[in-house]
């Protein structure tokens, strides 16, 4: 059974950084592309960033761009998202998602979310 686990959310000012994490098992995650979507309420899905299978490919929204990194440990199964100079706008629910295609819209797994607050 895929399993795929989000931690490192919570409540934040502005200016500060948090550090999402994410945990996959029951599927070969060197495989897998991942990759890392939010939603606020009120607002559609949007594609945060993603990672290529080694890593070497990144793509980011260009309003979080400068800001967040995302890393990959393969050999641990774990993808990160270093969240720096957070904004009240990137306030929401922050899932993270397998998929076999890079960057796809339509993730094969998600996780159950973990949700991120930045105060003003």
């Amino acid at each position: 059974q895929v399993q795929v686990v989000e931690s490192g959310g919570g409540l934040v000012q502005a200016g500060g950084s948090l550090r999402l994490s994410c945990t996959a098992s029951g599927l070969p995650f060197p495989v897998y592309r991942m990759g890392w979507f939010r939603q606020a309420p009120g607002k559609e899905r949007e594609k945060v960033s993603c990672i290529s299978r080694n890593g070497l490919s990144t793509y980011y929204a260009d309003s979080v761009k400068g800001r967040f990194t995302i890393s990959r440990d393969s050999a641990k199964n774990t993808l990160d998202l270093q969240m720096n100079s957070l904004k009240p706008e990137d306030t929401a629910m922050y899932y993270c998602a397998a998929s076999r295609d890079f960057c796809s819209d339509s993730p094969n797994y998600w996780g159950q979310g973990t949700q991120v607050t930045v105060s003003s």
